[in-house]
């Protein structure tokens, strides 16, 4: 890895946080500049910095690009039920309502006759998902290789007191891979969802899993 290879970018915010982002770019907050070690900045930004060795920036990238289609396709499908509902109790409420479920019944027809595109666009979100969750255990391997696994640990484990502190299972912390990627665990969108779905839509393993992972190196001290 050459010198001058990667730019650095602080983000002025009052939560830890770190990212890999396509070209290049390593962020980190000011916060974790101000408040963690030497040792673990340096956990930091080697878990980032392997998100970029190991093409995960791009290829995450890729996957948020690709992912497009089948979020715009939910989005419709949500705002024709929304509207099927409102117009419910409106004086046109019936007739628009019909019209709206032949909108519907023609757009399923469709969805039905083309399935491997439906199908593709229902598990697009999914896959991606997973596709980053073990994007993110081989940062963790990463910065752990070249010797940075226990102060690694002790960030998420600080990562994971802030969560419980704001009584919340969802943090901002180690990610890199994709668009932007976090160093922390993630929700999926529009909220904290909760149980299998919302672990499946999660595009960060729990702390658990991470530590885990990170287990057989902290043993090699």
């Amino acid at each position: 890895m050459s010198r001058g290879a990667y730019e650095l970018w602080i983000e002025d915010s009052d939560h830890l946080n770190a990212l890999a982002a396509a070209g290049h770019i390593v962020g980190v907050t000011r916060f974790s500049l101000e408040r963690l070690s030497d040792g673990q900045l340096a956990a930091v930004l080697a878990h980032e910095l392997g998100h970029h060795v190991r093409g995960h920036a791009w290829s995450s990238l890729l996957g948020q690009w690709y992912a497009v289609p089948g979020r715009l396709v939910w989005a419709v499908v949500r705002k024709l039920i929304r509207l099927v509902t409102v117009t419910g109790h409106g004086r046109m409420g019936f007739w628009a309502a019909v019209l709206l479920l032949v909108a519907g019944a023609a757009v399923l027809l469709v969805a039905l006759e083309y399935w491997f595109v439906t199908l593709t666009l229902v598990a697009a979100p999914y896959l991606l998902a997973a596709v980053t969750r073990r994007a993110e255990v081989r940062a963790d391997h990463h910065a752990a290789a070249a010797g940075f696994g226990p102060m690694l640990a002790e960030v998420l484990h600080m990562m994971q007191a802030a969560d419980r502190e704001r009584g919340s299972v969802t943090a901002s912390a180690l990610s890199g891979c994709g668009k932007t990627a976090a160093m922390g665990t993630r929700t999926p969108a529009r909220g904290r969802r909760q149980g299998l779905l919302g672990k499946l839509l999660s595009s960060h393993p729990d702390y658990h899993t991470r530590l885990h992972h990170l287990a057989p190196y902290l043993k090699q001290r």
